[in-house]
């Protein structure tokens, strides 16, 4: 930039005495103008020349020579827009006063000038000329010089590199690429160009634009417009640049056959889509070795061991493709072809043509599809046909019959011949033409198909030809299909043509056609009034349709009664005569689509007879005493009636409707029925009504065997006995439920029972029509086939012992007639009517139950391995042995079986979800949650499969979905000089194998999540054995973080949330400035917090008091600076981060809870530079106070009087401390005031204080030592007991330690110069007992207490002593003492002893005990 204004500096000065000396050659050459002129007027007066006549000519000698025009700038295209000077020169007219006139007119518009500035557009566009005018003398007009104006041309962006990926503006990660603006026809032009990648203005103005080692992010939109003079072109259209992951190659074979041969050679090449042009380096992995070349083609000449799995991957610049899929190349022996025969018509199935035909036969050769193969030929072994696939024969003859064989090559690899297909070449027999349907008698309107047949020709491509009597032009298929009339009658012949060949005309065959008969209905019998239901003749009529003519025709028949169709298609229409019959008969018949005409109609009436009843006095069908059968005919009352009665089939002479049985015996059982004359006309016989004597005798029903429980496939008996019968012809009658059983045996055997046997069972006797009383019901239960159950007691035997089998069917209830059949291995073992058997060796058991004769057996049992224990001891172990897995982590579960060298099978049993395999180990690659669970397993013999260990005592394996995040503390968390800073990363199980990583938090403001950080690890920070790490020399804030990682291949927990480390000095390189510059703040006050340094991006972070184990980033921002509108919630350390990593001093900010009626304290947020001097005031809400107010360092008040203000005019060392002040009573939270020592400050005047401070210190630190020692000596160490508020032993945790209950500031550490003194305590081991153990840590509270002369208790100061302890062990924790200092007796004002009543915090190591 300051060298453009140099030159543009330097530019206006040049063209400023350029353009004075130009005026002042003006200015002469004007003078010399106007003396020449009046010189030439003076020359024609005297020679009498009127000077005013413009149109006289002067002489050719004195004439100025002719003008020039030209343009500046004279650049080849004039853009639109731009401007234009056209200036007309006259060389040698210099110092002449000249007019000037322009060509074209439309430029005769502006001044009179020389020179013609214009602002173009394209309508300027023309030839310019022009001539000057002196007095009245003009020159000629110039020559013609053509202004040319375009629009401003579009410029186009370009990439370079011009790769084959770059056509779509796809480039890789980590490659270079130049985005060039060219603009066509602007060639030799001065242009400036602007750039815009996604409407931002970032790249240069030069014409290219380089793009090294792009990324992702470089991806977007580019476009870009030109600049020269004051015209700029249009923006160009973007070109998109995106910025991908090398693409993924993709192996392929050369040839693409699926099937490579041994013998062959094969291309194998590695092809990137989109990476065409580029300079790729290759790699391949062949599955037999890696030493293929670095090209991207890999040849092979095949055998069958080069088979398998090809891969590759691409390199280009220092970018790495992902590797190709595997394509795998299978070699095998070349395959053995087939001759096939096209066209494959039935009859080539044999290999049969006919003479005349065309034939190809093929050459296939199964699995080589795609390959280019030569083919050779053997006809009964002459090598005659060609050397393609296929071998067509025209016209074929019998000389082309014979064996047919092939063979392939592809590259340099025969096949073997093919197998002989033998090609037979026939004459094709005479051809025959049949009619469908075959009817002699065909009716008009009937379709009948005329079909050509050729015998054994089957399946070839004929070509028909056909020949009626009277013409020939039917089509020339094999069939002729024809809707036929009268005249379509006559003689059909036909012919087949095959190719070339015809063969000889078919017999003619003769069609008769006719029209169709009228059909006639009759009626067998030819009554036309019958009765319904009449067991005499006329109960049957049968409807007949008969067709004159039409005999031998399949006829379907179509029948009306009346108006409505009859679902009847026969010629014959029976008809068992109802009311519903009545009506008017009428048929038609069809014959394949052709229909006669409807019948005359017959007309069918019929009368419907009353039907008798047989009814009896007194209902009952079973009688022992008289009763009376009575004959009814409903409907015909007063009708003259004569009655015919019967019983059975024997008539009985009684002509009245009633029958009386006036005395009962056996021979009045029977069917009685009747039926009734009027006139000649008899009405059918009534229903039979059966008339049963019964006897008093009643049978007994048995079962054999006995059981009442019966199993689906036994035998059952049933048996019906009547007392007192004996003798007698009975039928029995047997009945199941309420159902009968068609049985008449007094036996009813079942076999093979199934369960719809079951149910109750009664039977009765009958004899003629005499009945029995029903028996008493038996119950059978018939259930499924029962499965013997099979129970061990153990299912292993122990060394020298025996398990007891028991078996057992059930139900029990019948389990005496069960015998007991017991099997080992599938072998029989022994049949026992006992249950139970006691075994001694292994082996696998079954048994079954069997009862009865023949045997019925059960089905077999379950069975039961029974294992023989032997004394080896079978034990489950995990390494590595940590007792929590994490998901992803790799553990092996292994079965270790002791004692002996016997080759062992596994088993395992786990109630995890994935099952081990049967081997002795397992190994867990990516365990989950999934294989959690209880593993044990157990061996079983190789040799004798039934002999096993004990299983082992189950180990319990735990996988954890969820990854460990450690926990980071750091001490101090606030910098002192000279101090150093311990790290400590802790994990729930710290003693699993797990070594340490440790890293410096550093800001990272570009990502989305304006609150993260990248990571840098730290010297020596990797895999360190000690879960702590001492950073020396720290001045700055800073944050860390740590993980932990441990196995092989190694596992990582999640890295911890970062902690800070805090410093409050102020560098020059990064601050936070606080406004107002205060500590305390009340609730709902406006703060802000400026960033500020060497830096562009900042953000504030803090962390806050009600929450110190998060960090959260400033939300309310402006800039670099962070506005708060207060709220209890906003107390808390804050810091500023930059772009670049930096980090600035910490600062505490408190906010007062209470709104109108409690101060706060006024103090500096930064430290306060030694010598300098300070003003701290107490404020309220409302008001600033300025007197009464008192103030406290310390807890120690300082001031009490009217003023409103504590001045300190030079701070020392020793006024650094904690502040507070009081008003009416309420006091301000209290804040520390850090003093900043200079240099030379601590080295002259502070030198004799620090001394004294320093011994009155070691003082202190001695007493407290000794007081330490001597209270853990007496009680071994029980004075130390947990104190879980001194957690965080930072100044800022006041609240906890008693220092002021309304303010608790994040502090870990002391501040430098507090008079809270902070050490720690290291313990080593006490080896007076011989013991390794380490010190826990450990807390203690004591208490400091005044006694006076009259032993009073006085209440403890809100004062503390702490100490920090840490034991010798590199593993152990720390240990806090806090004392509690007592208060003293009041003293004089100015008098008290700031080191007596400070709270001392100390660090002190404790050797190792000497032995006793």
């Amino acid at each position: 930039m300051g060298h453009s204004l140099l030159c543009m500096m330097g530019f206006f000065l040049l063209s400023t005495v350029i353009c004075g000396n130009a005026e002042d050659n003006i200015t002469h050459s004007q003078d010399a103008d106007e003396e020449e002129e009046q010189t030439t007027s003076a020359q024609r007066d005297e020679f009498g020349v009127n000077s005013g006549n413009s149109n006289l000519k002067t002489d050719s000698t004195t004439a100025p020579i002719k003008p020039t025009v030209t343009v500046q700038p004279f650049w080849p295209q004039i853009y639109s827009g731009e401007t234009v000077t056209v200036r007309c020169e006259i060389q040698g007219g210099k110092g002449a006063q000249w007019t000037y006139e322009w060509s074209p007119y439309k430029s005769n518009t502006p001044p009179t000038s020389n020179e013609y500035k214009i602002t173009v557009t394209e309508s300027d566009s023309g030839g310019y000329s022009c001539r000057g005018r002196r007095s009245s003398s003009w020159t000629e007009w110039s020559n013609n010089i053509t202004l040319r104006v375009i629009a401003p041309p579009e410029p186009t962006v370009t990439l370079q590199p011009s790769r084959t990926q770059i056509h779509s503006s796809v480039i890789y990660s980590g490659e270079t690429v130049t985005v060039r603006c060219e603009i066509q026809g602007g060639e030799g032009a001065q242009w400036t160009y602007e750039w815009r990648r996604n409407k931002l203005n970032t790249p240069p103005t030069s014409r290219e634009y380089t793009i090294s080692g792009a990324t992702k992010s470089d991806g977007g939109g580019y476009s870009c417009r030109g600049k020269r003079d004051s015209s700029w072109t249009e923006w160009s259209d973007n070109i998109t640049l995106t910025v991908l992951s090398p693409p993924k190659p993709t192996v392929t074979l050369q040839p693409s056959w699926t099937q490579i041969y041994s013998g062959e050679t094969v291309t194998v090449r590695c092809e990137i889509q989109g990476g065409e042009g580029a300079q790729w380096t290759y790699e391949w992995r062949p599955a037999k070795s890696n030493k293929p070349p670095t090209s991207n083609e890999y040849k092979i000449k095949v055998t069958e061991s080069d088979g398998g799995e090809y891969s590759c991957l691409g390199g280009r610049s220092s970018s790495w493709t992902e590797w190709s899929n595997v394509i795998t190349l299978s070699v095998i022996a070349p395959p053995e072809p087939t001759v096939t025969l096209q066209p494959s018509r039935t009859q080539l199935n044999s290999s049969v043509i006919y003479s005349g035909e065309t034939v190809t036969v093929r050459c296939e050769i199964q699995g080589g599809e795609g390959a280019q193969w030569t083919y050779e030929w053997r006809r009964n072994k002459l090598n005659t046909p060609p050397t393609s696939r296929e071998y067509t024969i025209s016209g074929a003859t019998e000389a082309d019959g014979g064996g047919y064989s092939c063979r392939g090559k592809r590259d340099s690899s025969w096949t073997e011949w093919s197998d002989n297909i033998t090609l037979t070449v026939l004459s094709p027999s005479k051809p025959t033409v049949t009619l469908q349907p075959s009817w002699t008698q065909i009716y008009s309107g009937e379709t009948v198909t005329v079909t050509c047949e050729i015998q054994g020709g089957e399946g070839a491509q004929w070509t028909y030809e056909w020949r009626p009597a009277r013409l020939n032009t039917p089509p020339t298929s094999s069939e002729y299909r024809i809707t036929v009339t009268e005249s379509d009658g006559g003689g059909y012949s036909c012919r087949g043509r095959a190719d070339r060949f015809f063969t000889e005309w078919s017999d003619i065959i003769t069609l008769t056609v006719s029209y169709p008969p009228k059909p006639t209905v009759f009626l067998q019998p030819s009554w036309t009034r019958i009765y319904s239901r009449v067991i005499y003749s006329g109960e049957t009529v049968t409807v007949r349709c008969e067709i004159q003519g039409g005999e031998g025709a399949q006829w379907t028949y179509e029948w009306r009664r009346g108006q409505k169709n009859i679902h009847e298609t026969s010629s014959e229409y029976r008809i068992t005569a109802t009311k519903s019959h009545s009506g008017g008969y009428s048929c038609r018949g069809r014959r394949s689509s052709s229909w006669t005409d409807w019948s005359y109609i017959t007309t069918l009436t019929l009368l419907h007879p009353p039907k008798p009843t047989v009814t009896l006095q007194r209902s009952y069908t079973q009688i022992y005493r008289g009763t009376t059968v009575r004959c009814e005919i409903q409907g015909v009352e007063g009708a003259q009636w004569t009655y015919e009665w019967r019983r059975g089939w024997v008539d009985i002479p009684e002509t009245s409707n009633e029958y009386r049985i006036n005395s009962v015996t056996e021979s009045d059982g029977g069917g009685y029925s009747c039926r009734a004359t009027r006139s000649s006309s008899w009405t059918e016989w009534s229903v039979t009504t059966t008339l049963t004597v019964i006897i008093p005798i009643k049978p007994t029903v048995t079962l054999q065997p006995s059981w009442t429980q019966i199993y689906g496939g036994e035998t059952v008996t049933v048996r019906c006995e009547i007392q007192g019968g004996e003798g007698a012809q009975w039928t029995y009658e047997w009945r199941r439920g309420q159902s009968n059983i068609g049985s008449a045996s007094s036996v009813y055997t079942i076999s093979k029972a199934t369960w719809f046997d079951s149910g109750g069972y009664s039977c009765w006797g009958r004899r003629d029509y005499v009945l029995t009383y029903l028996s008493e019901t038996i119950t059978l239960t018939v259930s499924s086939k029962p499965k013997a159950k099979l129970r061990a007691d153990r299912t292993a035997v122990p060394v020298g012992g025996s398990v007891t089998l028991t078996c057992s069917v059930n139900p029990s209830s019948s389990s005496s007639a069960w015998k007991y059949y017991w099997y080992r291995d599938g072998k029989s073992y022994e049949a026992l009517t006992n249950g139970q058997i006691s075994v001694s060796e292994g082996g696998l058991y079954s048994c079954r139950g069997g009862r009865g004769k023949p045997v019925y057996y059960t089905e077999d049992s379950e069975s039961v391995r029974i294992e023989t224990t032997v004394s080896n001891r079978s034990v489950v172990t995990l390494y590595p042995n940590w007792s929590e897995i994490y998901s992803g982590e790799t553990i092996t579960v292994r079965c270790e079986i002791h004692g002996g060298d016997t080759e062992w099978d596994y088993e395992w049993e786990t109630n995890s979800t994935i099952k081990p395999p049967n081997q002795n180990e397992y190994s867990i690659r990516s365990a989950s949650s999934s294989n959690s669970g209880n593993y044990r397993c157990k061996g079983r013999m190789k040799s004798s499969q039934h002999k096993t260990t004990e299983w082992s005592d189950s180990v319990t394996l735990t996988v954890s979905d969820n990854k460990p995040r450690p926990v980071l503390t750091v001490s101090p968390s606030w910098l002192s000089p000279g101090a150093s800073v311990t790290l400590n990363c802790e994990l729930e199980h710290p003693s699993a194998g797990w070594s340490f990583y440790w890293y410096k938090a550093v800001p990272d403001l570009k990502t989305y999540n304006y609150e993260s950080y990248s990571y840098e690890l730290l010297p020596d920070g990797r895999r360190t054995a000690q879960d702590s790490y001492i950073i020396h020399g720290q001045t700055h804030t800073a944050g860390y973080v740590c993980r932990a990682g441990r196995g092989d291949p190694e596992y990582h927990t999640d890295h911890s949330q970062p902690k800070f480390v805090w410093s409050a000095d102020v560098h020059s390189a990064a601050s936070l400035t606080v406004s107002p510059d205060r500590v305390q703040h009340f609730t709902s006050d406006s703060v802000s917090l400026t960033c500020e340094g060497n830096f562009t991006e900042w953000r504030v972070m803090t962390v806050p008091q009600s929450d110190p184990s998060y960090y959260y980033k400033c939300e309310r921002r402006t800039g670099s600076t962070c506005n708060i509108y207060t709220s209890k919630s906003d107390t808390g350390v804050y810091w500023c981060e930059s772009g670049s990593g930096e980090f600035s001093s910490a600062v505490n900010i408190t906010v007062q809870n209470h709104y109108y009626y409690v101060p706060i304290l006024v103090s500096p947020v930064h430290p306060v530079t030694e010598g300098a001097s300070v003003s701290l005031s107490c404020s309220l809400k409302t008001q600033k106070i300025l007197s009464n107010v008192f103030f406290y360092h310390n807890d120690k008040l300082i001031q009490n009087d009217t003023r409103g203000e504590l001045n300190i005019s030079a701070v020392s060392k020793s006024d650094e401390g904690f502040y507070k002040c009081q008003y009416s009573g309420r006091e301000s939270a209290q804040s520390w005031m850090s003093v900043k020592v200079t240099v030379s400050g601590a080295d002259s005047s502070s030198s004799p204080v620090w001394l004294m401070v320093g011994l009155v210190c070691g003082v202190s630190l001695i007493i407290i030592l000794l007081l330490l020692l001597y209270r853990c000596r007496q009680s071994k160490y029980s004075c130390f007991t947990r104190s879980i508020q001194s957690e965080s032993h930072s100044p800022g945790s006041s609240t906890n330690h008693g220092v002021n209950q309304d303010e608790t500031h994040v502090y870990d550490s002391v501040h430098p110069g507090t008079n809270h003194i902070y050490d720690s305590v290291t313990l080593v081991e006490d080896n007076r007992n011989g013991s390794d153990e380490h010190q826990d840590v450990t807390y203690a509270l004591i208490e400091l207490k005044n006694f006076e002369k009259k032993r009073k208790r006085h209440k403890p100061e809100q004062s503390a002593v702490y100490s920090e302890v840490k034991t010798g062990a590199a593993e152990d924790s720390l240990m806090y003492a806090e004392v509690k200092r007592p208060k003293k007796a009041k003293k004089k004002a100015g008098k008290s002893s700031p080191a007596a009543d400070a709270a001392v915090y100390s660090e002190v190591t404790l050797g190792s005990f000497p032995g006793q």
